[in-house]
């Protein structure tokens, strides 16, 4: 028997996702060619923003690979567009004069962006924030201008903007409402959001109305319906979406605002379908992830020619993460005559939660910071909920859990991956699942946004009572994964993984490509364990330690040279005059860890500000060792009793440059007086009569902590063995960004006393510790010799013409 030729026109997520279901149910009933625009396998396009931010490629955020098409019988077609459709004939044709005969044809042609119709939308320098192509183009542009605007404020908008201020821009987001997210939020939470995200660096522009993008032939700027104007280098339009009806359209097949479709995703035209972005059901067209996948489950089953549920239309919910606030909701969001609300709203902890009420039945929610209750709500607006039972269920010891038994099997915990209740449970009690992570493993459930996690930690609790809490009790190292960070150091060890893509992939990550805790603390981790072999990702890095010197708030960077134990010389001093003069350095500063800090350097002019200084780079970004603070000591002090100048100069240059979980300050005294502040370092050191004292686990910060007494030695060679056993075991056990006096007080003093007194233990962290230094290259001299280096970071390249 011939297979049936299944055509699916459009690579994204809700075509796939429907292909996907059909080989679920159908394995080999099909013979399946997909068309793909873009010139990628199947991608998350959520994700894209932290494309973006530089952070991760395509390869990152690739849900079905290439190698997937492959294992499936899988024509692919990618970068091809299909421009006609013979109805009759039932034939398609390409860009690439291709004919493909169809039995079934998917029409996945997903939304194309609204870019406003103003005078300028044309000019170089517009783009829209919608694929692969406009992150990239987007992060040339950073690379030489330092001015984004962004028009919207909807999450789209808020997205591209906390990218571009990631990239070292700076941002104006313009928003013609009042009010960010106004489709999702109301007044207080979108307040409450705009106030948070202005702490982060950007800058709100509500109520305007954009009328005109100016310049001669780049951008140059913004120009408001009321006259005032804004400059500007980069214009992003994140107005909106339009389905994409362009070949539905030429080929007869009958359209209103998307193609329309019945309830199983059928078009007017026989053995044509279409399902996502481009598709009209009931008037209403999609834009979220969920509704789509439950359009494609439904239209899967009608291809198989299977009975099925028809699709009745999804309640709109949106639960996610803006710039690292948690918002949700869900339903209707605003009041009126007959809908009437419950607010509670706390103005210590940055919560704000809403229910709406109509006709007595829970109708809608908003959540601001706390999101946990999002899922629980979604379900009871989809159920019809009365409010008295909410508010029953709410004043109880365990509302969530009794919400979750109170659910039938058939019930959608994961809306993004149609995983059902029954499902969860079934897999929980057959296969011995005891954790979330098991259950993504096994059902897919949380595996794409990750919002369902709570219920599914309900659903382990419900189904296993004590036993789930007893293996939950350990902190995560973030929102992407279950695991601590002994988990993962332990499997980096033991399944020898060698990079950050391949340990989310191995320890299977809830999202594709990680965030900006995990990425970050897994390079740090992977080169601690492998510090030859291990190559480090220049990406997963801060934009500080990327650039190798400090952002500032006017966009401009600071520099800092290395002066070794804070002495410094009249050469020294001639270089770092001679550069300020040379590049219009607008302040120099003294800095409390005895260095010179030259502010308003320009990020191209940095690269020849290292050059001309011909010094080391002082790690003032870093998180690493940054300064060695002492004393004049006994050769020039009365007091002085050893000479503190000598060791510390001799502990900056042992220690520098290697990595450590966050930033680490020593200091060295010549006497009790303390003049160096030794006793509030991460480490310092006292000298004595004819001795050092060295102190651990103090902080001179916001949270002031005194160091403690470790231990007293005659030499300065002790105290560089004690220092190297201490200093690498703070790194193998510390959690990424875990100050000392933090991990003193976790680990506990008597314990890290203990390691540091047993002699082979300390021959053996100082061995690690000289393994890891031995690698290591001053970061300013790499990059003054490498051409690559400055034109992908500092130097100014062609800019790439960017078109509506």
């Amino acid at each position: 028997m011939t297979n049936q030729k299944l055509v699916l026109i459009g690579n994204g997520m809700a075509g796939v996702r429907c292909i996907e279901e059909i080989l679920k149910i159908q394995p080999e009933s099909f013979e399946v060619t997909v068309f793909g625009s873009e010139p990628h396998p199947n991608y998350n396009r959520i994700q894209l923003s932290n494309v973006l931010q530089g952070d991760t490629t395509i390869d990152d955020i690739t849900i079905n690979d290439w190698n997937w098409y492959k294992e499936h019988n899988i024509t692919l077609y990618p970068g091809e567009t299909v421009t006609n459709i013979d109805t009759t004939k039932q034939i398609i044709y390409s860009d690439r004069n291709r004919e493909v005969e169809y039995d079934h044809l998917i029409l996945a042609t997903g939304s194309v962006p609204f870019i406003l119709p103003i005078k300028g939308a044309d000019k170089k320098g517009v783009t829209a924030f919608r694929n692969i192509e406009d992150c990239e183009k987007m992060i040339e542009y950073s690379k030489i201008n330092k001015k984004a605007a962004v028009i919207g404020g909807g999450l789209l908008g808020l997205e591209a903007a906390r990218g571009l201020l990631n990239l070292g821009m700076q941002v104006d987001v313009i928003h013609i409402s009042d009010n960010l997210m106004d489709k999702q939020l109301d007044p207080t939470a979108g307040k409450m959001l705009q106030k948070e995200l202005e702490s982060q660096g950007m800058n709100f522009l509500l109520g305007k109305q954009t009328q005109e993008v100016f310049g001669e032939i780049d951008v140059e700027g913004l120009r408001f319906s009321d006259g005032d104007e804004i400059s500007a280098d980069l214009v992003v339009m994140a107005v909106g979406i339009k389905p994409n009806t362009q070949l539905a359209l030429k080929s007869g097949i009958p359209v209103n605002r998307g193609i329309n479709v019945n309830d199983y995703m059928e078009t007017g035209i026989p053995n044509i379908y279409a399902v996502g972005e481009c598709a009209e059901h009931r008037g209403m067209v999609y834009g979220l992830v969920a509704p789509l996948y439950e359009q494609g489950k439904v239209l899967a089953k009608r291809v198989c020619g299977l009975e099925g549920d028809a699709y009745e239309g999804s309640v709109l919910s949106t639960k996610l993460k803006v710039s690292g606030v948690d918002v949700f909701s869900a339903g209707e969001i605003f009041e009126d005559e007959h809908a009437k609300s419950i607010k509670e709203f706390n103005e210590w902890n940055g919560t704000y939660k809403k229910v709406m009420i109509r006709d007595r039945k829970i109708s809608g929610a908003v959540l601001f910071g706390d999101t946990k209750e999002g899922n629980s709500l979604l379900n009871m607006i989809n159920k019809g909920v009365e409010i008295s039972e909410y508010l029953e269920n709410n004043s109880s010891e365990e509302p969530s859990t009794s919400l979750i038994s109170t659910m039938s099997d058939e019930e959608i915990i994961c809306g993004c991956n149609g995983v059902m209740k029954g499902a969860i449970v079934q897999a929980i009690e057959s296969k011995g699942l005891t954790s979330i992570e098991d259950v993504k493993g096994c059902t897919n459930a949380t595996r794409s946004c990750g919002g369902c996690k709570s219920l599914v930690g309900d659903i382990l609790e419900l189904t296993l009572g004590d036993e789930f809490s007893k293996s939950s009790q350990k902190e995560a190292i973030c929102s992407c994964t279950t695991l601590s960070r002994d988990e993962i150091v332990a499997n980096i060890r033991a399944k020898n993984l060698t990079h950050t893509r391949e340990v989310m992939n191995v320890l299977g990550w809830n999202t594709s490509n990680g965030c900006s805790k995990c990425k970050p603390a897994l390079n740090y981790y992977l080169g601690m364990i492998h510090p030859v072999e291990y190559e480090d990702e220049k990406e997963s890095r801060y934009v500080n330690e990327r650039l190798h010197a400090n952002i500032q708030k006017d966009g401009t960077f600071s520099v800092v040279p290395r002066m070794y134990g804070g002495v410094t010389n009249p050469d020294q001093l001639r270089k770092i005059a001679n550069v300020a003069d040379k590049y219009n350095v607008k302040l120099l500063k003294v800095t409390g860890g005895q260095r010179i800090d030259m502010f308003g350097v320009e990020k191209e002019d940095l690269p020849s500000v290292w050059a001309d200084l011909d010094m080391p780079s002082g790690y003032a970004y870093g998180k690493t060792l940054r300064t060695v603070k002492t004393c004049v000591g006994e050769n020039f002090c009365r007091f002085g009793t050893q000479d503190s100048m000598g060791l510390g100069i001799t502990l900056e240059k042992k220690f520098e440059r290697v990595g450590t979980p966050h930033k680490f300050k020593m200091a060295v005294s010549a006497c009790p007086r303390n003049c160096a502040e030794s006793g509030i370092k991460d480490l310092g050191v006292v000298g004595v009569d004819g001795a050092w004292e060295i102190y651990i686990g103090g902080n001179g910060g916001t949270h002031l902590k005194a160091a403690e007494l470790l231990c007293k030695v005659k030499t300065s060679a002790e105290v560089i063995e004690i220092t190297g056993a201490y200093f690498q075991y703070y790194r193998e056990t510390a959690n990424y960004l875990e100050r000392t006096s933090v991990w003193v007080e976790r680990v506990g003093f008597d314990a890290i006393k203990a390691v540091i007194d047993d002699k082979q233990k300390r021959v053996e962290l100082n061995q690690r510790l000289n393994e890891a230094l031995s690698v290591l290259q001053e970061p300013w001299k790499e990059i003054i010799e490498s051409n690559t280096i400055q034109t992908g970071l500092f130097q100014k390249v062609k800019i790439p013409v960017i078109s509506k």
